[in-house]
């Protein structure tokens, strides 16, 4: 216990600072997404050659998939993970205030499999219908595949949900990783990328901070309603995240492919 004290502190305490936390973070995300933006631009013009590309997809891939497996094998009842999460889950009970709870249970609903069900069908016929049909192949198949492989996931590792929900949320089935979190960073991470495809570059930067603040807001209102532990959101970002940038590079090769 002596090894786990000093992390179940800091989950105590950032469960106490929870909302000044989301905020910091989320400011702090969007400040370095445009900052990385206009680095971009500055080094590869408005465009980044294929090779940058690539090698930042693969990348984020092996990042991401580093990043679930080291948590995945942390999961074990009462180890230091599982201790981190519950202390940050026990916090939140008492510290966040129930209107806070109302405003994330409304924007958790944007990562719910049924918004993102009918925003995959209605993003796929807007792209038949506009004759972008590689475009939407791979939307179809971004979106679908998280949809397999997320379930999958819950069931190879059937780690069960925290035991005090809020925001009048009843979730079933098991909890790690965070099915909202990665449903959430492929359906918005790939609309962001047909953003980037689609439309002028002056809707490029404001696209990208729309995605961000999405995707960090879906997989923050997991844990503020706590249908899930920190990690399992975290594990759902990584495993979707990975997933995005395979589907994205692959698209971007096809498309190289293509164009021969």
């Amino acid at each position: 216990m002596n090894d786990a004290e000093p992390l179940v502190q800091y989950a105590v305490w950032a469960g106490r600072h929870a909302l000044t936390l989301f905020f910091a973070l989320l400011a702090l995300l969007l400040v370095s997404t445009v900052v990385a933006g206009r680095a971009l631009k500055r080094f590869a013009g408005t465009r980044a050659p294929l090779g940058l590309r690539v090698a930042g997809g693969a990348a984020t891939l092996v990042l991401g998939a580093a990043v679930f497996i080291e948590l995945a094998a942390r999961l074990g009842t009462g180890g230091l993970l599982d201790l981190t999460d519950q202390a940050l889950i026990d916090t939140l009970r008492m510290s966040v205030r129930r209107p806070a709870l109302h405003v994330f249970g409304a924007l958790t609903h944007l990562g719910d499999p049924s918004t993102l069900i009918g925003l995959g069908v209605i993003v796929a016929v807007v792209l038949v219908a506009a004759g972008r049909r590689g475009l939407a192949a791979g939307w179809v198949v971004a979106m679908l595949g998280n949809g397999m492989l997320n379930p999958t996931l819950k069931q190879v590792f059937g780690r069960h949900r925290p035991l005090s929900p809020d925001g009048g949320l009843l979730e079933t089935g098991f909890s790690f990783p965070s099915g909202h979190s990665s449903g959430a960073i492929v359906a918005y991470g790939m609309l962001g990328y047909l953003a980037l495809r689609l439309l002028s570059p002056r809707w490029h930067l404001p696209a990208m901070l729309a995605v961000v603040a999405l995707v960090f807001t879906v997989g923050a209102s997991r844990v503020f309603l706590r249908v899930h532990f920190a990690s399992d959101v975290v594990a759902g970002f990584a495993s979707g995240a990975a997933w995005l940038a395979l589907c994205v590079t692959s698209m971007e090769c096809a498309r190289r492919l293509r164009s021969r």
